[in-house]
């Protein structure tokens, strides 16, 4: 009996997730009309057969009542905030919101097959989250100094960054993590929003060269702080939001251009520089040639996406668990494998969904404070 539901229910999961990624894209076409409600409630109502799905596989395999338990909270989390988001977001854009729900949804069923605390507490702290984004609205219009205080997010964003130095703690060769409490976490996650306020409010006043350059200066502290730190990943992305801003707010393709040079140039000297990056390089061209060494985390997430087939292998069928940091670092190789590579494809396919609409939001605001806000989120 458990076979034939785990074999059934690999044709389904793939069936209601490319029905999904089909309405995503359907949207589009209806979005100038106006005229997409019905296509919202159809992804919403196949979000949560989906989750039931996966949710019963997990029961059937588990076979113990706290994953009833966890498929009842999960699925309130889901109808709670879709509801209470609509309240407080007048204006939201709903293909987003249900974009990033199908994706936590997905998440949080992974997480779950995985390890339930892991998926506990991932529950936690979106709900948490989620809470804290509700009061957004809120402040923006209530307060309008946001725009005012361009240096102050550059201070504090700088401020967050160097407390690695004082309480930080090293893993995988970067200095970036902070531990409170029990929960570990990295100030550049939180950064990355302070520092694209600071951007987007000095660039929304002034794009002369010469502000420009004290800008650029700024910004260039906060990548060469995530240097120092061997967060080169990181440093990478606030290096591009920045260029990305800059060339929004200027429309000048020679800072384009020079911004591409320069990473250019600067990823040249990370490579000589940093051994762990050398080796993360020669890991990604060659990840065969140390399998049991540097190259074990990436040849079994290849071998695990690749296993996977187009339609899964069905979940608690696969061996996500031989990647190396699989829950953390590698939870797309666990997808693949398990729900298939259809499914893999889906949630690109949905990412650049939600990619489109952030640019489409962002080209419709008029303000250039938030539409350089955006652009850079």
């Amino acid at each position: 009996m458990e076979l034939i539901i785990a074999e059934l229910s690999r044709y389904i999961i793939v069936i209601l997730f490319a029905l999904y990624t089909f309405y995503s894209y359907r949207a589009f076409i209806g979005r100038a009309a106006g005229n997409n409600e019905g296509v919202f409630r159809a992804q919403r109502v196949l979000i949560v057969m989906l989750h039931l799905v996966c949710s019963a596989v997990i029961l059937v395999e588990e076979k113990e009542i706290k994953y009833v338990v966890l498929w009842a909270l999960e699925l309130f989390f889901f109808l709670f905030f879709t509801k209470i988001y609509q309240v407080f977001y007048k204006g939201m854009s709903k293909l987003i919101w249900n974009n990033m729900m199908i994706c936590m949804m997905i998440g949080f069923i992974m997480l779950g097959r995985l390890s339930y605390d892991y998926a506990i507490r991932q529950l936690v702290m979106a709900s948490l989250a989620l809470g804290v984004c509700l009061l957004v609205p809120l402040f923006i219009e209530r307060f309008t100094i946001w725009e005012k205080i361009g240096w102050q997010y550059a201070l504090a964003g700088v401020l967050l960054l160097l407390l690695v130095f004082v309480i930080g703690v090293e893993k995988y060769g970067a200095r970036n993590w902070i531990s409170i409490g029990g929960f570990e976490l990295q100030p550049s996650e939180f950064v990355k929003i302070i520092y694209v306020f600071f951007i987007a409010s000095l660039l929304a006043k002034r794009t002369d060269f010469k502000s420009v350059a004290v800008i650029s200066i700024a910004a260039a502290v906060h990548v060469g702080i995530l240097v120092l730190e061997k967060d080169l990943g990181a440093a990478l992305i606030y290096f591009v939001t920045y260029l990305m801003m800059l060339y929004v707010a200027t429309m000048k393709l020679r800072y384009l251009a020079a911004g591409a040079f320069a990473g250019t140039a600067a990823s040249v000297v990370a490579y000589q520089l940093f051994a762990h990056v050398r080796v993360r390089v020669q890991t990604w061209l060659h990840p065969f040639a140390d399998f049991y060494g540097k190259g074990n985390q990436i040849g079994n997430s290849l071998f695990g996406i690749g296993t996977g087939g187009w339609f899964g292998q069905g979940l608690y069928k696969g061996q996500p668990s031989k990647t190396p940091e699989v829950i953390m670092d590698c939870i797309f190789t666990a997808v693949c494998e398990e729900l298939g590579g259809i499914i893999g494809i889906c949630l690109i396919l949905i990412c650049i969904a939600c990619l489109l609409m952030f640019i489409a939001v962002a080209a419709e605001l008029y303000l250039p404070f938030y539409k350089l806000i955006g652009i850079g989120l």
